[in-house]
Parts: C-alpha cells; structure tokens; sequence
C-alpha cells in the first residue's frame, strides 16, 4: 500500500474511532435522546447526497431493508446502547457482528466455514466474554445488549448487501439516509420527549457534533474508504481498520473516562485477534462488512 493511502485509512479510522466517543457525549453526556440524534444526523446524510439518488439500485426491496438495517437499525440501537455504556466497552462488544456475519452466511448463503474462521470466532467471542465478565459470572449491562443488538442488524444488513452489485458508494450513502430517516422520525416523535430543547441546551455544538457525523464520518468517510476499496483488496484493508476500535478505546479513556483494567485490555485483544483471523482468510471480504461497524 503505498504511504498516502495508508496514511488516508489511518485518518479514516481515527475519524470513525473519535466519532463513536462523540456520539456517546451526545447522548449520554449532553442528554440527546438518541432516536432523534440518529434521525437528524440522516437527514443531514440526504441533504448532501440527494443528487446521487437516482436511479434507485436494484433490487428495490433489498435497497430498503438494506438501508433499515445498516441506518435505522444499527445506529439508533448502538445510540441506545451509547447511552449507559462506555465507548470502550462498546467498541470491543460490537466485534460480535463478526461471528453474527459469518454464521448468517452460511445460513443464507450457503458458505462454508473453515477451521481458521472457526478459531478466530472462538477468540473474539472469547474476548467479547472476557470483557463482560465479573465475579458472579457473565452480566452484559442493558447498554451493551443494544450494542449487540446494533452489531446483528449491521451484519444481516451486510449479509445482503453480498447479492447486491454495482452501487455506487454516495447512492448507497444516500438511499441508506433516505431510508433511515422517516422511521427514526416518527420514532422519535412516538417515543422520546424534549429532543429539540435538549438540542438547543447544548447548542452549537450539538450542530458541529451533527455536521461531523454525518458529512466527515458517513459522507467523506466512507466513500473514501470505498476509493481505497476499488485500488486494494478488502481482506487487505480489513485488518487495518481495526485501527478504529483502539481508537475509539483511547478516545473513550481520555474524553469520557473510561476505565480500562487489565481484564478489558485481554479481551480486546483477544476479540481483536480473532476478528483479524477471520479478515485473514483467502477469500476476499465484502467491503460492507469491513465497513460495517464503523459509525
């Protein structure tokens, strides 16, 4: 890879790592409801993408449960999750969707699992057990159970997005945006309260917080880790984007105060380990589910 591109997934890592602390600040520090943080960070994802719109990919109906699950669904539930759990915690949780992933296609897809991918599951599953473990067993706080929740839908999400061809990553961006706001939308409508006094409490920052996870996270992030995609193979560019989950772990450790003991530093490890044992094998990775957790 040549030094300005490792250079560029460097930042892009960096960028999606900062993101998920600032997202915890937002709803957990700042007290935004996080149905309404998702919706309008979305709805600032269609207002820059719009012209990409048409044609809508094909087909249709996939485009919008693709979009349900990797938008709507995966962001409002880690949002949740964000709110009582730690960015660290989260970060390390979440590799779950790798195992999610992988069993998911062999159920709908037919594919084959190996003795590589199966060890590296057992570590991250290892490893994601490892840091929810305490003295009188395994206790996976509510925040964290929303967080592997976020983790499934991002991976059945991914899974179909397998058998669909050609999208262009800004229409992907956009019918994703499209698709997840009118559901958060009416979501936040039915279910949170004070969401635009919450927003106007904190003010301009909650506008910078916006602006930054939907324009530099999603729009020029990810279609730049998409660019990098078309010149380097996935399972090249996978490994190193576990960059973003140390990221975020250091991030978490000096912004939000996130305690980090030996027990969490061996358990992301270990889920790291077995994440990148997986993204090592021979056959190439969808650049969705390299992307996949990234928020």
């Amino acid at each position: 890879m040549k030094v300005r591109d490792f250079l560029l997934l460097v930042l892009i890592c960096l960028v999606w790592g900062y993101s998920n602390v600032l997202s915890k600040i937002v709803v957990g520090t700042w007290g935004v409801p996080p149905l309404f943080f998702a919706a309008v960070r979305f709805l600032v994802v269609i207002a820059a993408t719009v012209p990409w719109l048409l044609p809508m990919p094909r087909p249709r109906w996939r485009i919008l449960v693709i979009g349900l699950l990797m938008g709507a669904g995966n962001f409002a539930l880690l949002f949740i999750g964000l709110q009582s759990a730690s960015p660290s915690a989260a970060a390390i949780v979440i590799q779950i969707g790798v195992p999610f992933t992988t069993f998911l296609s062999i159920v709908m897809l037919g594919e084959r699992i190996h003795w590589r991918r199966g060890l590296g599951i057992a570590l991250t599953l290892a490893g994601v057990l490892l840091v929810v473990w305490n003295p009188e067993g395994v206790a996976l706080s509510a925040g964290l159970w929303f967080v592997v929740g976020a983790a499934f839908t991002g991976s059945l999400g991914a899974v179909l997005m397998k058998q669909v061809e050609d999208v262009a990553p800004l229409r992907f961006q956009a019918w994703v945006g499209l698709v997840s706001f009118l559901p958060l939308a009416l979501a936040t409508a039915l279910f949170e309260q004070g969401q635009w006094s919450s927003a106007a409490a904190v003010g301009w920052p909650f506008v910078a917080a916006v602006l930054f996870a939907a324009l530099v996270v999603s729009v020029v992030g990810h279609t730049s880790y998409y660019g990098l995609i078309r010149r380097y193979e996935a399972n090249l560019l996978a490994p190193l984007t576990l960059m973003t989950p140390l990221f975020t772990i250091a991030f978490g450790v000096m912004l939000t105060g996130d305690r980090l003991d030996m027990r969490m530093v061996a358990g992301a490890m270990l889920a790291l380990a077995g994440v990148l044992v997986v993204a090592l094998r021979s056959r190439p990775q969808s650049p969705i589910l390299a992307e996949r957790e990234q928020a």
